[in-house]
């Protein structure tokens, strides 16, 4: 039967192999750093810095994009929340338009009288189907153009 401690062992000697390819690494790498020219050295530090300086940028670019489509977001769904209210508050003409007409037309006392009272309610619905229309089309184009113009605050420094 095998040792079970056996790979256990190979890795430990394993770590502990590469732990001293490490530490010669680094005492080259140390000497190395020692005869490394200073204006090479001043490069690396301007690389240095100007990366740091691209990655600032980088992180305002960022949150500036993240909170346009924050604001587009947040926009839209009051935008969204408008319109569903208005929505609601149709339906709820509607129905109302619909039950004030039914209760008249059992109130009818002849059939000229209810065809009249069919054609005043047809009229009167699509006169105010019309203007819902009209009120919804608008809505929609003002959410739309807050949304829009949510985005275009956008600007990266």
């Amino acid at each position: 039967m095998p040792d079970i401690d056996t790979p256990a062992r190979d890795v430990k000697d394993a770590m502990k192999k590469a732990a001293r390819t490490v530490k010669v690494e680094e005492q080259k790498f140390e000497a190395a750093a020692a005869q490394f020219p200073e204006f090479f050295r001043e490069l690396a530090e301007k690389s240095v810095e100007q990366a740091k300086e691209n990655y600032a940028r980088m992180r305002n670019a960022a949150e500036g994009a993240t909170d346009m489509v924050e604001d587009s977001y947040l926009t839209a769904a009051r935008g969204a929340t408008e319109f569903n209210l208005k929505a609601v508050e149709a339906l709820r003409a509607n129905v109302n338009s619909s039950f004030d007409y039914a209760r008249e037309l059992l109130a009818a006392k002849s059939l000229s009288e209810a065809l009249e009272l069919s054609a005043a309610h047809m009229r009167h619905q699509f006169e105010t189907l019309s203007d819902q229309a009209k009120e919804f089309s608008a809505l929609a184009r003002k959410v739309a153009t807050e949304t829009a113009a949510s985005g275009k605050s956008f600007r990266v420094n």
